[in-house]
């Protein structure tokens, strides 16, 4: 079986395991306060970050790739998470380079300066997930406000959202850069909040991550999971309202908010 399909039925395993996470009662079925005005994003939602994986792999075979990225990634977020206990914010991207600096010394990688070059430029090259960009138009044309709130950097959501041509979407890109804090401490969340002058149950957040979709609704929005992966839902006291593998599915319960 060739890797391209093996990735493919991974992919596929996932989206159904998270189809039928959606189906399970981890949401609370309790009615919104009020109609959903506006979607606070994070930038994982519509961003595909799988590629990075991909490189890290071609770059480092049988493995040693994939430990790479695991480590990688853990450490992204446990910097941003320390960071703000510590209050020594460095922005995403300087994090990134650290996290990924670390995750090399500790997978006993030779990171060569090209290479490191070349995974950090995967950052500037995501491309939007394949249902992305049909839900966020038709979310927009159906008057809901949009803005991604994320822990990227303002230029990396630039890119981004010019490269899968998204422009003209999104009211603004609310980066925890503005407050120096990254999710889920209160002052990020609180940004959409303070950017849209709306009371905090009229803005649904849409979280990529597990921990972000609990810190979204111990904030107070209405929280949708985009659990793309089909992971279980976080052991905490707090719960998404509703979930599912795609912003397709987002889109369709923001519409049941509003009639």
């Amino acid at each position: 079986m060739s890797l391209t399909r093996r990735r493919f039925l991974k992919y596929a395993a996932a989206s159904a395991s998270a189809a039928a996470l959606a189906r399970l009662p981890t949401a609370s079925a309790t009615p919104l306060a009020m109609p959903v005005a506006a979607i606070a994003l994070d930038g994982f939602t519509t961003f595909d970050p799988r590629p990075l994986a991909a490189l890290a792999e071609q770059m480092f075979p049988d493995g040693a790739g994939k430990a790479l990225t695991l480590a990688w990634r853990t450490r992204q977020f446990e910097y941003t998470w320390l960071r703000t206990l510590m209050n020594r914010y460095a922005d995403f991207w300087q994090v990134t380079g650290e996290a990924l600096d670390f995750a090399a010394a500790q997978t006993g990688l030779k990171l060569g300066g090209e290479q490191r070059d070349r995974l950090m430029q995967g950052w500037l090259e995501l491309r939007a997930w394949p249902d992305a960009a049909e839900a966020l138009r038709a979310l927009k044309a159906e008057g809901l406000r949009l803005a991604f709130l994320s822990n990227f950097t303002p230029a990396m959501l630039d890119r981004a959202v010019a490269g899968s041509g998204l422009d003209g979407l999104f009211d603004e890109h609310l980066s925890t850069d503005r407050v120096r804090a990254f999710k889920p401490d209160p002052r990020a969340y609180a940004m959409a909040e303070g950017f849209w002058k709306l009371p905090r149950e009229a803005i649904a957040f849409a979280a990529f991550g597990g921990w972000d979709a609990a810190g979204a609704r111990a904030y107070g929005y209405p929280t949708f999971w985009v659990n793309r992966a089909g992971v279980p839902a976080e052991r905490l006291d707090t719960l998404a309202d509703a979930s599912g593998a795609t912003l397709t599915e987002l889109a369709a319960w923001v519409r049941t908010t509003r009639g």
